[in-house]
């Protein structure tokens, strides 16, 4: 699977028709909260509107069945193996070379790899592995690489170099007009 280079995460619907109606090819869903009936809704009209384009949900197997989506799991979610049972497209995060090596072993796609830089989007975030540890650690991946954490349009082009195949967006979206935003942002990776 070719991952895009721009990969958007959004946690609303309008956040949702705003990167896809920039041309977004991916789109991620990350709901942190606990999945009531409307969030449950706000994913499946989300969904709806990724017709054509890959829709990603974030730890939770059991709505990516529900809605026909991907899923994204993280270390402490249920183990990918378990899921493919489930889901087909499945990615991974990863923290540092180790989790990135046993990842290689996983039935999944692509491999995210973060912080790569400080990030406000969780509330306990792992180490930053930085550019030195994303030069080093993405080498070691047979998959595609998603960096993701605290990347902005001016680090960007670095995390590229470093070695990611894509760019994981999420703060920087917050900023302004996100139709806007994330139009620029695929101009600039591409």
């Amino acid at each position: 699977m070719i991952v895009p280079r721009f990969y958007p995460i959004v946690d609303s619907l309008e956040a949702a028709d705003a990167v896809l109606q920039a041309g977004a090819e991916i789109l991620q869903w990350r709901h942190k909260g606990p999945l009531t009936r409307q969030a449950f809704e706000t994913a499946a009209a989300i969904a709806e509107r990724c017709r054509g384009v890959p829709f990603v949900v974030n730890d939770r197997a059991d709505v990516a069945v529900l809605l026909g989506a991907s899923l994204h799991l993280g270390q402490d979610d249920l183990p990918p193996v378990l899921a493919r049972q489930m889901v087909y497209m499945i990615g991974l995060s990863t923290h540092n070379a180790a989790q990135m090596q046993a990842a290689n072993d996983e039935p999944v796609v692509y491999h995210a790899l973060g912080p790569i830089f400080p990030t406000a989007s969780k509330t306990n975030p792992d180490p930053v592995v930085g550019l030195a540890g994303l030069r080093a650690i993405a080498p070691l991946s047979k998959r595609p690489v998603v960096a993701i954490g605290g990347i902005t349009f001016e680090t960007a082009a670095s995390v590229i170099e470093a070695g990611a195949d894509s760019v994981a967006v999420i703060g920087a979206l917050q900023q302004g007009d996100i139709t806007r935003t994330a139009r620029a942002w695929i101009q600039h990776l591409r």
